[in-house]
């Protein structure tokens, strides 16, 4: 009795034993959980190849209006903002000197064209004096000596009348120089345009003669010109003609649309750095260096002043209607310039070869490998499972 006893017990233990070993394994050998994946569905839609800069928009032209004349500036007909025509009177200047300088010019041609009539007087007589003298010559009833004097004396008269013709125009030369100087002290617009900014106040004291003193700056501001800065690294990829896009920091919903027309050949800095410095500058890593790509840009409401910054986008290259991916979701590179590209269908994951066509590093054009809707892996994440005996 006692060892069918025993024998039930140890039976028992034997049980107890398999089932917890049983458990344990299950737990230590459980399977890896699948990987935790983000896809993107294959779509249709545009792709375009494109180099990012940074611009300053400027009027398409800015005039300095300045004054030629010294004097006071005694009236100012325009304000900040003002539209203007082409010749419109923008200011006035004190003009008692020009005027002064005017009237002296004026009593000098007088002066010289006195000098000439009484020697056009002189010249008429002695011509009519050495005629009498010649005749009486002729006729031995004169001296050829007082000819010859009376000659002489035609010939002085008729030189000093040059002389005088000569100082004439130089005295009406003056003349001519003084109106000019009296017409500086009003100064016109030179094209028509926005004044955009009154640098000299009415009241103020212009001195022509140590600057050229601005009165006001004028602006076109019917067409705009923006500057962006192209990295020397995209430079080589872009050219004169190419669509251009921007949009302004104050209102990034509104894309303006223009056409590249020339990229400078120097670099940005060329204008102020040295030969040497230019040079140290562009064999330098440490300096970036830019080059102004330029385009212009219609501005019928006013809306683009000057200085706005514009954040420009060069196309060089763009479809449209294609087979697109996101850019991450390509995976290795194949010999033969194809990408391996994995694909979720289900539950399973499966690897695809696909050829690419434009890439922008954001989205990636697909030329075959794939169709429209199929979900392909952007990111994934795998998830560690217990170990055994962990």
């Amino acid at each position: 009795m006692k060892r069918r006893s025993r024998w039930r017990w140890g039976i028992a233990i034997v049980l107890l034993v398999v089932l917890v070993g049983a458990g344990l394994a299950k737990f230590a050998f459980k399977e890896t959980p699948p990987p935790q994946v983000t896809t993107t569905a294959v779509v249709k839609g545009d792709i375009e190849d494109a180099v990012l800069a940074t611009g300053t928009i400027e009027a398409a032209r800015l005039v300095s209006v300045g004054a030629q004349v010294t004097g006071v500036l005694t009236k100012l007909h325009v304000t900040l903002g003002d539209r203007v025509a082409k010749g419109q009177l923008i200011a006035e200047i004190d003009s008692s000197t020009q005027q002064n300088e005017l009237r002296k010019a004026e009593a000098g041609v007088l002066s010289v064209r006195a000098q000439r009539a009484s020697k056009q007087a002189l010249q008429k007589q002695t011509g009519l004096a050495a005629a009498r003298l010649k005749a009486l010559v002729a006729i031995d009833a004169g001296s050829q000596a007082d000819l010859e004097s009376a000659d002489a004396l035609l010939a002085t008269t008729q030189a000093d009348i040059a002389s005088l013709d000569a100082q004439l125009a130089q005295a009406e030369l003056t003349r001519d120089t003084a109106k000019v100087n009296v017409g500086y002290a009003r100064v016109t617009a030179p094209i028509a345009g926005t004044v955009v900014a009154v640098v000299t106040e009415q009241g103020q004291t212009i001195n022509s003669n140590q600057s050229a003193p601005t009165i006001i700056k004028l602006a076109q501001l019917d067409t705009m010109t923006i500057k962006a800065q192209i990295s020397e690294a995209d430079v080589p990829r872009v050219r004169a003609g190419l669509p251009v896009w921007f949009t302004l920091l104050g209102d990034p919903d509104t894309r303006y649309e223009a056409v590249l027309r020339r990229v400078e050949p120097g670099p940005t800095t060329i204008a102020t750095d040295t030969v040497a410095s230019a040079a140290a500058t562009t064999s330098s890593s440490a300096k970036a260096v830019y080059y102004n790509g330029i385009f212009e840009v219609a501005n019928p409401d006013g809306k683009l002043r000057i200085a706005m910054t514009a954040q420009a986008t060069i196309v060089v290259a763009s479809v449209k209607d294609v087979l697109i991916v996101p850019s991450a979701a390509l995976g290795a590179r194949t010999p033969d310039g194809r990408f391996k590209v994995r694909v979720k269908d289900g539950l399973k994951i499966d690897d695809r070869i696909v050829r690419i066509g434009m890439n922008n590093r954001i989205m990636a054009q697909v030329l075959d490998g794939l169709k429209a809707g199929d979900d392909v892996v952007t990111s994934e994440v795998m998830l560690v499972g217990p170990r055994p005996g962990g």
